[in-house]
């Protein structure tokens, strides 16, 4: 029979949560030796890590900063570009309309000089002719001008010949209204000046190398004068 010894229960309990925390110790002693051989230092860790993070956030904050100075420049230079190509537009439209009041200035002096001994003279003072915007389709301008001593208005017609290069063959055509096969022969009747203007067609592949002008007085067969203008 063996006699065995009564040891208290919170004596037991004392020894335990003892050894607990001795082992608890021993493993951290044994972590930090480990973390000293390898070089690794948690605490160095974290801290480099929240380094980063700061850096990381202030690079992001600069970034964003460039990114919206980036932005309005390239709006400044997108309205730079918009404010020159007005400007462009408005210089080139000043150009057109000083051009313009450069030959009505001319117009009008030809218009009221009057010479007593000269009999009246009726002339072609401006042609114009472009393409419409149309295929096969132009534009002309006229202005027709009586200087001199002008007694009475003029009466006549104007008739427009294109002589025109087709398939290498040079043809002369009388131009026509668009969509019409007959001759455009314009009624004149000024005392001072007539506008004549309008559109004419040709067929595809031709190519309008000038524009013949004939004027005729009223009731008569062969022209007072005849005209070519070129077309550039």
């Amino acid at each position: 029979m063996s006699i065995r010894k009564h040891v208290v229960w919170y004596w037991r309990w004392l020894f335990m949560v003892s050894a607990f925390a001795v082992g608890l110790a021993l493993a951290w002693w044994m972590y930090d030796i480990g973390s000293a051989l390898t070089g690794l230092d948690h605490r160095e860790t974290r801290q480099e890590l929240t380094d980063l993070r700061e850096r990381l956030s202030k690079l992001q904050r600069e970034t964003g900063k460039f990114e919206a100075e980036a932005v309005v420049a390239r709006r400044q230079v997108e309205v730079e570009i918009a404010t020159q190509r007005e400007l462009a537009k408005s210089a080139k439209a000043l150009q057109d309309e000083n051009a313009r009041l450069k030959e009505d200035i001319t117009f009008f002096r030809n218009l009221m000089s009057t010479d007593s001994k000269a009999g009246s003279a009726v002339r072609l003072y401006r042609f114009k002719v472009e393409h419409s915007g149309f295929p096969n389709e132009y534009h002309y301008q006229s202005l027709f001008l009586q200087s001199g001593k002008r007694g009475q208005d003029f009466q006549g017609r104007v008739r427009f010949l294109a002589n025109t290069l087709q398939k290498g063959k040079k043809i002369v055509i009388p131009i026509a209204s668009a969509g019409s096969n007959n001759v455009l022969d314009v009624a004149l009747d000024f005392k001072y000046y007539q506008r004549v203007e309008g559109i004419f067609q040709v067929a595809p592949g031709t190519e309008v190398k000038s524009v013949e002008v004939r004027v005729f007085e009223k009731g008569a067969l062969q022209p007072l004068f005849t005209q070519t203008v070129n077309i550039s």
